[in-house]
């Protein structure tokens, strides 16, 4: 059974950091995307950013470039949110998502982040 563990979520002030976790587990994956989504209270689930485990190259969302990091962990299949400088707007549940192309798609359970001003 695949199991998608995200954890790391928290209460923060305005200006501070967080990192996510993201870990999969129950098979061996390769040629996948891992990406984290989130959504805010009324708004839209919003793609943050991914990160490719073939070569490693990432995309960030504009809101989110240059205060977000997406690597890779020493563990296979561990995937980092790095979050700095956080606005009370970064303010959401986070998601990551294992996706495989028509091969599979995962989704985690989700963690609450919460940034205050």
């Amino acid at each position: 059974q695949v199991q998608l563990v995200a954890s790391g979520g928290g209460l923060v002030q305005a200006g501070g950091s967080l990192r996510l976790s993201c870990s999969a587990s129950g098979r061996t994956f390769s040629g996948y995307t891992m990406a984290w989504f989130r959504k805010a209270p009324g708004k839209e689930r919003d793609l943050v950013g991914t990160i490719s485990s073939s070569d490693g190259s990432t995309y960030y969302a504009n809101s989110v470039k240059g205060r977000f990091t997406i690597s890779r962990g020493n563990a296979q299949d561990t995937v980092y949110l790095q979050m700095n400088n956080l606005k009370p707007e970064d303010t959401a549940v986070y998601f990551c998502r294992l996706n495989g192309g028509a091969r599979y798609d995962y989704w985690g359970q989700g963690t609450q982040v919460t940034v205050s001003s």
